[in-house]
């Protein structure tokens, strides 16, 4: 017994040490960091650690249906995750190696030997890929809130009536499956561009950290963007960065902040294409989706389900079900 607990302990300590524990450590702080900022910002003058528990975990929030339906999501979602791995990795190689070879066939064989990263190319390396994914993402997403079938899955991500920080993994899997592979295919062709004219950096680190630590690190801010903070860059640095504050808008179901702020780190894309909304200072959002269609989803099952059948409804091979969530869908006669 006494050898079982000493290796859960090791496999625990194991597994947040390493780029795992520094991710972890630093999504916690930037959630802290997040709630006495905006708690700071919201109470002037009259502070107290009880008050600053009911900001930062109010009951009314924590104990919702939705905020249920999200940790019961999340759970779930850890059993699909090694599946989830696979259509990144494809696409982003099938990518880079498609734009290797067209460069090739346009220039000749690269001339560079292999050869170890500098800090230069590494931090522009580093740099390129995370535009290369925050583009890719903008335009993904907004094809999300266009194409009927994709927005069908969608809707489950925007059915959450609360955020709870893990509200960023509620995402029904097919749809994570599909975005995963589209977010391979413009970052792997700006790795393939490095891969011919530079060299193969897969394996640089800074500080220890390899450079997709990185990228994951700073992309953290998801969670707290799908928290209840109200969290805002300033009107300087949210010219570039996009806050959580306006990320939260575009979960709103007022009509004036529909299809606004796809962003996911990056305000230019919404700057650049006309979709950026700014929100008024501590706003608030009601969340959900409209004509309270949201109610369908909010179990674990209906969150899996629901989508499937309103596709199939789409596409003509099931008749219309207006009992909402319901377990199962009329198929239409073949004959």
């Amino acid at each position: 017994m006494g050898n079982a607990i000493h290796r859960f302990w090791d496999q625990a300590l194991g597994h947040l040490s390493g780029e795992t524990g520094i991710t972890l450590a630093l999504v916690w702080t930037t959630v802290m960091l997040a709630a006495v900022v905006t708690f700071v910002r919201a109470s002037p003058g009259r502070w107290s650690f009880r008050d600053f528990v009911r900001h930062a975990l109010p009951a009314e929030i924590f104990r919702h249906p939705s905020a249920r339906a999200d940790f019961l999501f999340w759970l779930s979602r850890r059993i699909f995750m090694p599946l989830l791995v696979i259509p990144l990795a494809i696409s982003t190689v099938v990518a880079g190696r498609f734009a290797y070879w067209v460069l090739t066939l346009l220039i000749g064989a690269p001339a560079h030997p292999p050869a170890p990263a500098g800090p230069v190319v590494l931090i522009a390396f580093t740099v390129s890929m995370l535009i290369a994914y925050d583009l890719s993402y903008y335009l993904y997403h907004r094809l999300q809130h266009r194409i009927p079938i994709l927005w069908e899955l969608h809707k489950v991500h925007h059915s959450a009536q609360v955020m709870i920080g893990v509200t960023k993994d509620r995402v029904h899997p097919i749809d994570e499956i599909m975005n995963r592979w589209w977010d391979g295919l413009i970052p792997g062709l700006c790795y393939g561009v490095w891969m011919f004219f530079a060299l193969d950096p897969v394996e640089v680190t800074i500080f220890g950290l390899n450079v997709y630590a990185i990228r994951n690190t700073i992309l953290m801010m998801d969670f707290v963007r799908h928290t209840h903070l109200k969290l805002s860059y300033g009107r300087h640095l949210s010219l570039v960065l996009l806050s959580p504050h306006y990320h939260q808008l575009h979960h709103s179901i007022a009509e004036r902040h529909w299809d606004k702020n796809f962003g996911l780190s990056l305000s230019i894309w919404d700057r650049m294409f006309g979709t950026l909304v700014v929100p008024e200072p501590d706003e608030s959002f009601v969340f959900g989706l409209t004509g309270n269609e949201h109610d369908e989803y909010q179990s674990l099952y209906r969150l899996h389900i629901v989508p499937l059948r309103k596709i199939a409804e789409k596409l003509g091979i099931a008749r219309p079900n207006h009992h909402a969530g319901e377990a199962a869908w009329h198929l239409k006669s073949r004959s």
